[in-house]
């Protein structure tokens, strides 16, 4: 596959925190510059379908754009399921992890990576 890379608007938005941090673990994990990070949705979880969020190398069928110096790959399909979506990182006594807000979700469970659309 040659790796041609259509550049698009970002469908999703990362906070400063999120950024920080998926930074962090990319240097940690040492992935390799030819990883990106894919966000997208799979079959499953409480509600229906859950998140995905992690580093993979592009895809043919990804749309592919940039968030504070990070390449993002995205499915084109799971746009529908994730425009306007913001991911955050929340580090409190109660929770820690990633943050999903997605205004296309008609209802979340509680553990906050599951939805239904």
């Amino acid at each position: 596959m040659t790796e041609t890379m259509n550049m698009v608007s970002t469908p999703v938005t990362l906070t400063d925190g999120a950024v920080k941090q998926l930074k962090r673990l990319r240097a940690e994990m040492n992935v390799p510059e030819d990883h990106g990070l894919r966000v997208g949705v799979k079959a499953g979880g409480c509600s229906g379908f859950s998140y995905e969020l992690g580093f993979d190398l592009l895809k043919e069928q990804d749309d592919v754009f940039e968030i504070g110096d990070l390449k993002v790959f995205m499915q084109k399909a799971h746009g529908l399921y994730l425009l306007g979506m913001e991911i955050d990182w929340v580090d409190g006594l109660e929770n820690r992890g990633f943050t999903f807000t997605n205004p296309n979700a008609k209802e979340s469970c509680g553990c906050g990576t599951s939805f239904s659309a």
